[in-house]
């Protein structure tokens, strides 16, 4: 199985457009928003949650680029973790795909109709799937989900949806047995996960934020603004990581102070055994 990074930073990517924070004016290398691709193959790959910089991401990514006939692409479907705007906005950029199929959680799906009319959008180009996270079926690769969140997104607050809102996803190399977790958003440490996570050779954490109040500390940012995000601080995360598989964060916002390769913060997550990849990081299970 091959993982590839395409995009390492929550939504806004980094330096984020309307902000002048201490770094989004520092040299700190720059990070898309958050969002893999995978293949068991290298040939059919399947993206998890699709950025607003999808566009940019696939023409940086040579396995992904179309050919080699004018019109063939290598993309065969899309599995979302949740329907915030920045996993599930570049659905819209895919709209020339000739349909794939996208699968997410029920309350997603749900969400994508009535609050967010991406899928009427999209479903106008002919070809499209939706189908519930629950039965994914891709060939190579067995995939599970676990629900980790309640967390709706703020378009989507006066669904009557029960959820589950967020899910991490578990692929497995039929062939050869690796094993990849996918979680960008995870609102705790949630019941099951280190079952989840068990016998994983890659683990990719939500790292959005590095400490609770950091916003705050930041850009001034209301107390309690952080918290109703629904995110897990590193903080909060590194001491649960245990020796087996690879941990990496993934999903940095542009206040995490990880972000910069100098900082104290950066040098504690190595410490904790876990890294903090870029762009274009690939990944071989």
């Amino acid at each position: 199985m091959r993982v590839i990074l395409l995009g390492t930073a929550a939504g806004g990517g980094f330096p984020q457009w309307n902000c002048a924070c201490a770094l989004c004016v520092s040299d700190a290398p720059p990070r898309t928003q958050d969002c893999v691709a995978v293949s068991a193959d290298g040939e059919g790959w399947y993206l998890l949650n699709v950025s607003p910089d999808i566009r940019a991401q696939i023409l940086a990514t040579p396995p992904l680029r179309a050919g080699p006939g004018p019109r063939e692409i290598p993309l065969r479907g899309v599995l979302l973790t949740d329907a915030e705007l920045d996993h599930s906005l570049g659905l819209l950029l895919l709209r020339e795909a000739g349909g794939l199929p996208v699968w997410a959680p029920d309350a997603v799906l749900s969400a994508l109709s009535e609050h967010f009319p991406a899928r009427s959008i999209i479903d106008g180009y002919g070809g499209w799937e939706w189908l519930p996270s629950s039965k994914v079926a891709i060939d190579g690769l067995r995939v599970s989900m676990l629900p980790v969140s309640d967390k709706r997104p703020k378009y989507a607050r006066t669904s009557t949806e029960d959820g589950p809102w967020v899910v991490a996803y578990r692929l497995e190399d039929v062939e050869t047995g690796g094993v990849f977790v996918y979680a960008p958003c995870l609102k705790s440490w949630p019941e099951g996960f280190d079952d989840f996570t068990r016998d994983a050779d890659l683990v990719l954490l939500d790292g959005t934020f590095y400490a609770p109040d950091e916003m705050s500390g930041a850009t001034a940012a209301e107390v309690g603004a952080q918290l109703a995000m629904g995110h897990l601080p590193i903080t909060g995360s590194l001491a649960k990581l245990r020796p087996g598989p690879r941990w990496a964060y993934t999903h940095l916002n542009n206040t995490n102070p990880v972000i910069d390769p100098r900082s104290p913060e950066h040098a504690a997550v190595l410490d904790g055994g876990a890294s903090l990849p870029l762009d274009g990081t690939e990944f071989k299970l």
